[in-house]
């Protein structure tokens, strides 16, 4: 997902200093193979450094007259030629968008509208908010997609001889992992196949025309699903339908980003996660729709049959509508259509001069990323490079930990689970769509949160939480069943549970991968992350089933509450804060050594608990990072 890039023009140090701020080891009675280290180390940061200034703000530096030269030459050459006048105060506004009141080419209605923008973000042209409907739709699908088939496993199953109860123990066996592998297909689709189609595709056929295709193919296999005949028949289904999930789920975000104004981007790109829950919870809500529609002549199966088909219905508005609105205009650049460019943004933006200005950003930007292109593998990049190892370790933690949390076994078999508690059929589908509604409503605190509480926070802050609910909820499968509080306890902890996800792990990975990527990595960055998410999406769902077969719902609940237990120690050792940081600032943040930030938390973790949960005064630790102000002595917190 793209981002927008800082402009912090601060100026660099030297190597060996910035590795000595960074980490804090470069103390003089280092041994001569520590040198060597940081040496070597410093290195290889250093050219990320280097790629990730070029790239922080390409115009600093230059002078008013030159950027004025600059934007009239760019008008003039690519067909602009009417508008060159506007590209040259464009040009101006872009090297810093807040000084804009100094300038004096400006005219005071160009002033009142460059004002406007940041006095009231949210006013905005009524195409951007078509566009963020449509963006949330698409959303809403993925969410959709994801649930429905939360209801259809109470009916298909033993239509299609996969019972995963009520048989012999190897039947039952047999059937707990069919019924994983038919609801896991999208994800394995998704992991081997559909995230590393995102690339060709939108090469291709560009933001709007992937966005057509996968919605496309969403609605087709949903009726796809619907007139199955056997299990093998639904895999084969449901494994085209990941065609459908995997490069929406990294296409959308990033046709969000590149429309929207920079004062809003970030909102709209935490919209995804929102309304993802939000189709999700209406998932559920058509698995309750259907629930009683009985079978038709020769049509046996009629209800989840219908609940599977019903996720199609908003896929098919996307694509009906997608190309009423403009195409991505990064996209258009990439190919060389700069009157295009111009008139997509002309029509996401106020005025001409907002839609010059970040043309003209755009367009400096891809220069410098083009000589960027002559790097080696970006791929192998993200794992040789120490700044890019670290970001890509973080992201890898944090989108893991998104399916090993255990959400998903309750998205995708809460219905299951319930039943297992003894509830009625219609009583697991009304406590799985509270299940929904829960995952929803507690997604919006995270708009405010995530960057006032911070993405690392709310990590640590929700995984014990989580753990803890979870253990609550298996441990209520030994309340015998004729209590009243067998089935008030285990609704109550996984509805507990549903409150501490959506704000914590719900939309801190997507956001936290966004930006933990130097920009000239970002993309196969993204792929890697997104693909590490469906992957181990796709094992939560073909081993669930099997799980609570072999452990029962205790074991298989106290599994997940300890994957939560290490999810907040792999946070707390490996995973730095990124909120509110400019690329320069997590150049330095992602320059310290794993050992040296894993070492400073656990010395970090007895103070903060001692400050903040017991109130105690203690002295501050030195800071670890430059930008948290001088450095301290960093000495007593070496590995």
């Amino acid at each position: 997902m793209t981002s927008t890039p800082s402009t912090s023009t601060g100026p660099h140090n030297n190597d060996s200093k910035v590795v000595e701020k960074a980490t804090g080891l470069a103390h003089k009675h280092e041994s001569s193979v520590s040198l060597v280290e940081n040496a070597s180390l410093s290195s290889k940061n250093a050219k990320v450094r280097h790629l990730n200034a070029k790239l922080a703000n390409p115009l600093a530096g230059l002078s008013q007259d030159q950027l004025i030269k600059d934007g009239e030459a760019f008008a003039l050459k690519h067909g602009l030629e009417d508008v060159t006048e506007l590209f040259s105060k464009g040009a101006l506004v872009a090297q810093d968008p807040l000084a804009f009141a100094k300038l004096p080419l400006l005219t005071e209605t160009d002033k009142q509208a460059l004002h406007d923008e940041i006095s009231n973000k949210w006013r905005q042209p009524k195409m951007l908010y078509y566009l963020v409907i449509l963006c949330s739709v698409a959303a809403a699908v993925q969410g959709m997609d994801e649930s429905v088939i939360n209801g259809a496993n109470l009916f298909f199953a033993p239509q299609f001889g996969i019972e995963p109860r009520g048989g012999t123990d190897e039947e039952n066996n047999r059937n707990q992992w069919l019924l994983g592998l038919v609801n896991s297909a999208p994800y394995l689709c998704c992991a081997v196949l559909g995230c590393w189609l995102t690339e060709p595709l939108n090469r291709l056929f560009g933001r709007r025309g992937t966005i057509f295709i996968t919605a496309l193919f969403s609605f087709l296999t949903c009726i796809w699903q619907g007139v199955t005949n056997s299990w093998p028949h639904l895999f084969v289904a449901r494994f085209v339908l990941g065609l459908g999930i995997g490069p929406k789920s990294s296409t959308v975000p990033v046709y969000a980003a590149e429309c929207a104004p920079p004062a809003i981007r970030g909102a709209l790109v935490m919209m995804w996660q929102t309304w993802t829950a939000f189709g999700i919870m209406l998932g559920f809500v058509m698995d309750l729709v259907f629930f009683r529609v009985p079978d038709r002549a020769h049509i046996h199966g009629l209800n989840w049959r219908l609940m599977l088909a019903s996720a199609g219905v908003p896929a098919l508005f996307i694509v009906v509508q997608v190309f009423f609105c403009p195409e991505s205009p990064r996209w258009y650049l990439s190919k060389g259509r700069y009157r295009k460019a111009f008139e997509s943004l002309s029509r996401l933006r106020m005025h001409p001069l907002q839609a010059a200005r970040d043309l003209y950003y755009m367009h400096v930007l891809l220069e410098a990323e083009k000589d960027l292109n002559r790097q080696g593998n970006k791929f192998l990049e993200l794992f040789t490079i120490p700044r890019n190892r670290r970001a890509t370790m973080a992201s890898f933690i944090v989108m893991f930990m998104q399916q090993f949390c255990g959400v998903n076994v309750i998205a995708y078999y809460s219905a299951e689970i319930f039943a297992e508690a003894s509830f009625t059929q219609i009583q697991a589908l009304l406590a799985s769509f509270g299940f929904g509604a829960i995952n929803f409503v507690f997604a919006f605190p995270a708009i405010y949160t995530i960057d006032t509480f911070g993405r690392r926070n709310l990590l640590l802050t929700t995984f014990p939480l989580m753990a803890i609910f979870l253990l609550m909820t298996g441990f209520a499968f030994w309340i015998p069943t004729s209590s009243p509080a067998h089935l008030a306890i285990i609704s109550l902890g996984i509805y507990l549970f549903g409150m501490a996800y959506s704000p914590g792990e719900g939309p801190v990975p997507f956001t936290y991968s966004a930006e933990a990527f130097p920009l000239y990595v970002r993309d196969i960055g993204m792929s890697f992350a997104t693909a590490t998410l469906w992957f181990f999406n796709f094992v939560i769902s073909i081993t669930f089933p099997r799980l609570i077969g072999a452990f029962t719902p205790q074991g298989a609940f106290g599994w997940y509450a300890g994957w939560n237990i290490l999810g907040f120690f792999a946070v707390l050792l490996f995973v730095p804060e990124t909120k509110a940081l400019s690329l320069e600032e997590l150049d330095q943040v992602f320059s310290v050594p794993s050992r040296v930030h894993a070492a400073y938390q656990i010395k970090a973790l007895p103070h903060n608990i001692k400050r903040y949960i017991f109130r105690m005064k203690v002295p501050d630790l030195p800071p670890l990072y430059e930008h948290e102000g001088a450095v301290g002595d960093m000495k007593n917190f070496e590995a």
